[in-house]
């Protein structure tokens, strides 16, 4: 446990943080970023050596290999199918490459980047001493952690969280004018156990915030993770990963085909959307919980908070075919009605930009622009 955890009034839940007290007022104070959450449910992980970027970029689905010291970016490992085996956040300070996995997620991702090297010159290390806080960007605490940051080779290891808006290569599926994520500016500075103690000796326990506030700005962001929204069937494109953690035009890698053929001819079999839960029952449904439309059972919920504006809420993996009108979730015995609001639209894809075949004509035409839009892998 770090030293947050030893602070008066923080409640453990397991090894975690789960509050200081007051969930909701937490919640409040770290959206207006004057406070700060212990993050002990990630891992950081450091990859270093002279070719760390292009094996990492070759291996990925994100453009990693010209990342600028202080850059951030997200990567996820795919297996051949497309499917999602890892995630991370990604910062390179240009002597080694700092992955933020999920804690559940680091070791099975550390151990399959080692098994990846070969013959590349780069070392893979789970670096259990260093300290993760998240913050939102802008308010009182985020430069006295940005300050306590550690900073092994001249560069502050702090992560910009990319899904504030569409990264570079990236594509959005959600229809929507302003995306809740457009004001989830989430930073995670990563500490020495010594910047930790610093740190933490600095602030007063109205500057700290638990998990649980931490996880009900995500939901409300519709921001997937590992922990999460991951099974054994998912692909990036059923929770809009593809905005912020795969370049649809870079070069090949393991997995690439299938995201080319779901995002420019296909539909993702399923679909994340977010649910605004009926709060007049005492009722908080838990991860996995059954969501139904009329009898039939139509998918389940993968994350759920209860957020200080917003109420219940929470984020479910739906059939592709599930109607997009009121839902209802089951929990105890208990039916709690759902009103949805779609994420990622049953025709996903086919309202991509589609590389056009070119017509027979007898005077040449200007190439379309769209064919620049990612095509079969190799």
């Amino acid at each position: 446990m770090s030293v947050f955890g030893r602070i008066d009034g923080a409640v453990i839940d397991g090894d975690l943080i789960a509050h200081f007290g007051d969930a909701f007022r937490e919640q409040r104070r770290l959206a207006d970023g004057a406070a700060l959450a212990p993050l002990g449910d990630r891992t950081v992980i450091e990859v270093a050596g002279p070719e760390r970027l292009s094996w990492l970029d070759s291996i990925t689905s994100q453009a990693v290999g010209r990342l600028t010291p202080g850059e951030s970016t997200e990567l996820l490992v795919l297996d051949p199918q497309g499917r999602v085996e890892h995630a991370a956040g990604v910062i390179d300070d240009g002597a080694s490459t700092w992955l933020i996995a999920d804690a559940g997620d680091a070791e099975a991702l550390a151990g399959w980047l080692t098994r990846m090297k070969f013959r590349t010159q780069a070392t893979v290390d789970i670096r259990a001493d260093l300290v993760p806080v998240g913050f939102i960007d802008g308010g009182v605490v985020a430069a006295a952690a940005t300050a306590a940051a550690a900073s092994p080779h001249g560069t502050a290891l702090v992560w910009a969280d990319p899904w504030q808006r569409i990264s570079v290569g990236g594509h959005q599926y959600a229809e929507v004018i302003e995306h809740p994520a457009a004001d989830y500016a989430w930073r995670v500075a990563i500490l020495s156990a010594d910047g930790a103690e610093v740190l933490a000796a600095s602030l007063d326990r109205e500057a700290l915030a638990g998990l649980l506030a931490a996880e009900a700005l995500r939901v409300a962001a519709w921001r997937p993770r590992w922990t999460t929204e991951v099974d054994e069937r998912s692909l990036p494109h059923e929770s809009d990963w593809i905005r912020s953690a795969v370049h649809l035009n870079k070069g090949c890698y393991r997995g690439q085909e299938t995201v080319a053929k779901v995002h420019n001819l296909g539909h993702p079999p399923r679909r994340l959307a977010a649910l605004h839960l009926d709060g007049s029952d005492a009722v908080l449904p838990e991860p996995g919980a059954p969501v139904y439309a009329g009898d039939d059972e139509v998918g389940h919920l993968t994350s759920v908070a209860r957020h200080h504006e917003d109420g219940p809420i929470a984020l479910a993996i739906l059939s592709r075919r599930a109607p997009v009108g009121d839902l209802v979730v089951r929990a105890d015995g208990i039916d709690i009605a759902a009103s949805q609001q779609v994420i990622v639209p049953a025709d996903a894809g086919a309202t991509a930009d589609i590389p056009r075949l070119t017509r027979l004509s007898r005077r040449p035409t200007a190439p379309d622009p769209r064919d620049s839009v990612s095509g079969a892998g190799s």
